[in-house]
């Protein structure tokens, strides 16, 4: 039953979060904000609402694990994974943002998730305030760079939602918070029993197949980019996700419910992996070509995410 709960979980989360996503945009849309704005912000924030339920649900549940595991395993998948596959099927350009501004950014984040977390052991409400009050300072420098240069890709808006009636924009909204719900519900019940089964911790499961899981959307929709050529496929996008990860999903859930660690291999090797492969982006991108990954970087990036998985069941 366990692996049913999971499965089941996964589907309601993607289900729930295209629903929330389409929602969102719509009412935002109808609120005449800019296209943009809504990119970069209200895509973003629903797009990060499955892994945010699931880290606020375990974490209230008392599996803090599943909560830290859920969001670092998926740091280390967006890269590992995501930009690994992606990369394999088509090679990325990296704009001088990354360099500026988005790698720092989301390195400074790692950093102080790390010393938080080490500091005592625990990711409390004034420390989950500061991270959120953090991804709040980022968003409004990312938006006013975005004003200021053409160039920077953000997330596309269907224009056609502008013209959703609001009865279709309620129900779809209603859909995507109950989906959302109870796909967390079940996930997580899923994990633990499954953990459980298999005598493993929940945070092996939460570091590999609920990051995986909640990584899916991200990684089917830059496939599908990658393979249809249809678009420039933005690694700022990625990183950007990172820092949403560490800054409102954890951020957040740390505010309504303080987070502990309870697996001393949290500080010990996960958070060191998603330093690792996130430190690892900037010496790829000038070796040996300059601004970009091509299919070897992609294809290390996906050895050294199998190395990782390998090594979290060991």
């Amino acid at each position: 039953m366990s692996i049913v709960f999971l499965l089941v979980g996964f589907v309601l989360l993607v289900i729930g979060g295209e629903f929330l996503v389409r929602s969102s945009v719509a009412l935002s849309l109808k609120l005449n904000i800019s296209r943009m704005v809504i990119g970069l912000t209200v895509v973003s924030f629903a797009t990060s609402a499955p892994e945010l339920l699931v880290s606020l649900q375990a974490a209230i549940d008392g599996f803090s694990d599943i909560s830290l595991g859920n969001v670092i395993g998926s740091n280390i998948a967006n890269i590992g994974l995501v930009l690994g596959l992606t990369a394999m099927v088509s090679p990325l350009m990296v704009d001088r943002d990354f360099y500026r501004f988005n790698w720092p950014v989301m390195m400074i984040f790692s950093i102080v998730l790390y010393f938080f977390l080490k500091s005592n052991y625990e990711l409390s409400r004034i420390e989950g305030a500061i991270l959120l009050f953090g991804l709040a300072a980022y968003l409004f420098f990312l938006i006013k760079r975005s004003r200021r240069k053409d160039n920077i890709i953000i997330e596309e808006v269907d224009e056609s939602l502008k013209k959703v009636r609001g009865f279709k924009m309620t129900i779809w909204l209603l859909i995507g918070i109950l989906a959302l719900w109870g796909g967390s519900e079940l996930l997580v019940k899923g994990a633990v029993d499954l953990a459980t089964q298999l005598g493993i911790s929940e945070r092996v499961v939460s570091v590999t197949i609920i990051a995986v899981g909640t990584s899916v959307p991200e990684l089917a929709a830059s496939l599908i980019a990658a393979i249809k050529k249809e678009k420039a496929i933005s690694l700022g996008n990625l990183i950007g996700s990172n820092i949403f990860n560490i800054g409102s999903v954890l951020g957040l859930t740390a505010i309504i419910q303080p987070i502990a660690v309870q697996s001393a291999e949290v500080l010990t090797t996960d958070i060191f992996w998603m330093l690792g492969v996130a430190f690892v982006l900037l010496p790829m991108l000038l070796i040996p070509k300059i601004s970009e990954i091509g299919r070897k970087e992609g294809f290390a990036l996906l050895i050294a995410y199998s190395v990782f998985i390998v090594m979290a069941f060991v």
